[in-house]
């Protein structure tokens, strides 16, 4: 039987590359919020305490994820997708010039609101729009798109953590950064302009609107409109129970950042905390920790696709998407499991710093368990959505990650008040038994999809 390859539309890459600027910029901007905030006067931050950094950071990720949603609901039913989405890259490029000339946690909070506005238009309808540029009979293909669309904004994510924090330290500061990040939104909505020409009829008009029916009978429209069916309520449910465990793994995911930042490396980025961040006589800036994770998903997304694809092969098939979630959990588990092994060896604080060995075990941990199953989830939306649902339920995915995001900082903040070797230890009992929990009924959530 012969195959040909077909080759990905244009619009793939123009869709791939917007979210590679619009993550450099973010990615960039949350690490050098956590430090700006809780950073001496003399080192170029507003000299407050470390808990406000923690929860302004908090804030930051929080809000940038509920908001997609409505952004979601809004490209379902009225507004263009294509039109949202440089909407959003003008906010958010304006959000960070509020924070270049920030002189208080007032301007901060302008920043993030306006970022999370620009952030809703923008995130789901991205993705949205290049799900839209493959045949809906072809929807397997989804798996490599969604994770190569991953790898883009990994891209993104690893030049803003390790060029612009190195510029933040030596020649621009964090002012300077925050500068930079807008000047790039500004030049991701010039591409995505240019680019709109490339996808077709993908994203010109509502979603719900749209649909892909310009080329689908009467009674594909009529069935759009009718009420869910009992399959269709079921893989809604599927998908709810997959996002929220979801949430549970994120939570942790990001509240790992902050010991990173404020116990194993020091705030002021000089010297070592917990951890020997050295490098002879250079000291590696925190923000590397963000780019390993960033690099591995880079190395990693690649390898994990060829190996579901491989898996598919079997008589078994390939594993379900709750399966890959539990697992993926299971691998955070053991991220914390690490952390908590250096904090235990360096009697936190009291003897000394651990190696650099323990940064890299904690970034190599916690991006396996991310990209078993985080870049799937838009994948797995775009095929077992209802149509009516599809721009919602892309934004639902992120929604729990408000959550996640609205209690990190929080919960790092109370964690902080007791030993981190016998809070961090439950932490990592708890994730671990959430992971086993998840695996023991993937049978039964895998039934709710597959309508047995």
């Amino acid at each position: 039987m012969e195959t040909t390859k077909k080759k990905w539309p244009f619009g793939f890459y123009v869709c791939s590359l917007s979210f590679t600027f619009e993550r450099l910029a973010y990615y960039a901007a949350k690490w050098a919020l956590a430090i700006f905030i809780a950073a001496d006067v003399a080192n170029g931050g507003l000299g407050l305490d470390k808990s406000v950094g923690a929860a302004m950071s908090s804030n930051l990720v929080a809000f940038t994820y509920i908001t997609p949603i409505i952004g979601g609901y809004i490209a379902d039913r009225w507004i263009s997708p294509r039109i949202l989405v440089p909407v959003g890259e003008i906010l958010m490029g304006l959000s960070y010039l509020i924070a270049w000339k920030a002189n208080g946690v007032g301007m901060l909070w302008a920043m993030i609101i306006l970022l999370s506005i620009g952030t809703g238009c923008f995130k789901g309808n991205v993705s949205g729009i290049n799900g839209r540029l493959f045949p809906l009979a072809d929807a397997d293909t989804l798996d490599s798109v969604f994770s190569i669309q991953y790898s883009f904004v990994n891209i993104g994510s690893f030049c803003g953590t390790t060029f612009l924090s190195l510029l933040a330290k030596s020649a621009l500061g964090y002012r300077g950064l925050f500068l930079v990040c807008g000047i790039f939104l500004f030049i991701d909505c010039a591409w995505w302009l240019f680019g709109m020409r490339f996808f077709g009829e993908a994203g010109k008009k509502p979603f719900l609107v749209d649909n892909r029916t310009e080329n689908v009978e009467k009674a594909d429209k009529e069935k759009d409109n009718a009420p869910l069916t009992k399959l269709e309520k079921n893989r809604v449910i599927a998908i709810l129970i997959c996002t929220l465990f979801s949430g549970i793994f994120w939570l942790i995911w990001y509240m790992v950042y902050m010991p990173v930042y404020y116990e194993f490396g020091p705030i002021s980025e000089a010297g070592s905390g917990w951890a020997n961040w050295n490098i002879g006589s250079f000291t590696m800036p925190t923000a590397w920790f963000d780019s390993m994770n960033a690099l591995l998903c880079i190395v990693l997304c690649p390898v994990f696709a060829g190996i579901w694809a491989k898996m598919k092969q079997r008589p078994q098939g390939d594993w379900g998407m709750f399966t890959k979630t539990a697992v993926g959990i299971l691998f955070l588990g053991l991220c914390t499991a690490c952390m908590v092994l250096a904090a235990f060896l360096s009697g936190e604080g009291t003897k000394e710093p651990v190696g650099i060995w323990i940064i890299i075990l904690t970034a190599l941990f916690m991006t396996v368990g991310e990209v078993i199953f985080s870049p799937l989830g838009n994948s797995f939306i775009s095929k077992y959505a209802p149509k009516k649902l599809l721009g919602t339920l892309l934004g639902v995915w992120p929604f729990i990650i408000f959550f996640a995001g609205k209690g990190y900082g929080p919960l790092y903040n109370f964690l902080s008040k007791f030993s981190f070797v016998k809070a961090y230890g439950v932490v990592t009992i708890l994730i671990i038994a959430c992971g086993l929990i998840m695996l023991a009924f993937t049978k039964k959530f895998d039934e709710l999809v597959d309508g047995k």
